[in-house]
């Protein structure tokens, strides 16, 4: 609250009105509760004071007038899907959602991209490109109901990373709303850009620390010629599948997806949806290859062979591609039904992959854990998923030990302990670990430089 008047809470929300329009506010319980807590995370860090949905970037700009007026911290939601607790709120918050700044502004196939406001849906995009002959590539598993702006702010990665990168290599350029109220714009329509400081990317995966949103420039790519071909293949463990799966990034047979699945992943994956496919072996291997020719196709099949591969499929029939990447979709609500879960995220260089999956199943008998593994094995991207009884409330002590461990044998490989789903909350005191003293002072730095009060999602991506 603010140094120097002491204001009740209706004061300042009269304030507020004064400057949100009506239909853009909301200051009732019910919907502050909703907005305010994750309904998949434990942990409930406060209740907001008002949840502003955002209809243009003067709603925006006058509700951080009112935050530096009255010093509350400002929480940028955009389609509330963070599994770090990136967007959850805190006492006496403004949570500012910009899900209804929502439109396509511009889609050039000439010069392959669009402009959008960070609340379209990842999938609407591509779908919108595809109608023209073109798509967006990053494709995140929440790509049905995630808001661009949203993977922007986390950096999102999905399952056509191994070609396509993460939300990072696709964006051309931003326009920001930052503490002050001003507007920039960083980037801009030209693939090449070597003026000025990169502003750019140190705004995407900066969580809504630095500034928000309001609209991006994407990269758009032309449907790739030919046919794609999607494949199952199954290994004796999840070791032989990663050393699998590093030879393949090597082979030239040029992989757009690579997809793992542990033993448990699939025995899950069978009792949710009746199905056999934990017969087949103890690992499942998922790939998809664009452009398919004869010698891409031979390559694969002869790198499959070499590592054991068995019960391999390959097709281009798109019904049946579709049955193939259903298994993956159905990972999360096969392990999170009847269980209470944590799913990290992990990622080493992928010739270590191997030696960071046999750790985790020598900790998961150690401490007598069931975890899950999958993942986008193409890229060295694990998700390691922790379960215990749904009758066990809190976080047993065993899970947070085998988290840190699992952490530092990432970093140990070289790796990261957030490979695409960021920091928010739950990881930021590892920032000293992972970057190390210079780098994480360095950050501060520029946090204080972007927001000087501090209001922008204070505690998320960095302490």
């Amino acid at each position: 609250m603010h140094n120097n008047l002491i204001l009740t809470k209706e004061e300042i929300l009269s304030d507020l009105r004064s400057k949100i329009n009506n239909d853009s506010l909301f200051t009732d319980e019910e919907t502050l509760k909703k907005q305010s807590f994750s309904d998949n995370l434990a942990g409930q860090h406060g209740l907001a004071l008002a949840f502003i949905e955002a209809h243009s970037t003067a709603d925006i700009q006058n509700a951080l007038a009112i935050a530096r007026k009255y010093h509350l911290p400002v929480i940028t939601q955009n389609k509330f899907t963070s599994t770090v607790i990136g967007a959850d709120a805190s006492d006496n918050a403004l949570i500012l959602s910009t899900a209804k700044l929502n439109k396509i502004i511009e889609l050039n196939t000439i010069d392959g991209y669009a402009v959008v406001q960070p609340g379209v849906v990842n999938g609407d995009l591509d779908a919108a490109a595809r109608k023209e002959g073109y798509f967006y590539a990053p494709d995140p598993a929440s790509r049905p109901y995630s808001g661009i702006g949203g993977n922007i702010a986390t950096n999102a990665g999905g399952l056509s990373g191994v070609k396509y990168g993460s939300t990072r290599d696709n964006v051309l350029g931003l326009k920001v709303v930052l503490a002050n109220g001003d507007i920039i714009n960083v980037g801009g329509k030209t693939t090449k850009q070597a003026f000025g400081y990169d502003l750019t990317h140190l705004f995407i995966g900066s969580e809504g620390t630095l500034g928000i949103i309001v609209e991006a420039t994407v990269k758009l790519l032309p449907l790739p010629l030919g046919e794609s071909a999607m494949g199952l293949a199954f290994f004796p463990d999840m070791t032989t599948l990663s050393t699998a799966t590093s030879a393949i990034r090597r082979s030239g047979s040029d992989p757009v997806m690579l997809e793992a699945l542990d033993i448990n992943t699939l025995k899950a994956i069978d009792k949710f949806k009746n199905t056999n496919y934990s017969n087949n072996g103890n690992a499942a291997l998922i790939f998809k290859i664009d452009g398919i020719t004869k010698e891409k196709i031979d390559i694969l099949k002869n790198t499959l062979a070499k590592f054991s591969a068995s019960e391999v499929t390959l097709t281009t029939d798109e019904t049946k591609q579709k049955q193939i990447i259903e298994l993956r979709q159905a990972m999360l609500p096969a392990i999170f039904t009847g269980r209470n879960a944590v799913m990290e995220d992990m990622a080493v260089p992928t010739s270590k992959m191997a030696e960071l999956v046999d750790y985790i199943q020598e900790l998961s008998q150690k401490y007598d854990l069931e975890i899950f593994t999958s993942g986008h094995a193409g890229e060295g991207n694990l998700h390691p998923t922790i379960t215990w009884s749904t009758a066990v409330s809190e976080t047993p002590k065993e899970v947070v030990t085998v988290i840190k461990l699992m952490f530092e044998k990432a970093l140990e490989l070289e790796g990261t302990i957030s490979g695409e789903h960021a920091v928010g909350l739950l990881k930021n005191k590892w920032n000293h670990v992972e970057l190390g003293e210079s780098v994480d002072i360095i950050q501060h730095q520029i946090k204080n430089l972007f927001d000087p009060m501090g209001i922008l999602n204070p505690k998320r991506k960095i302490d």
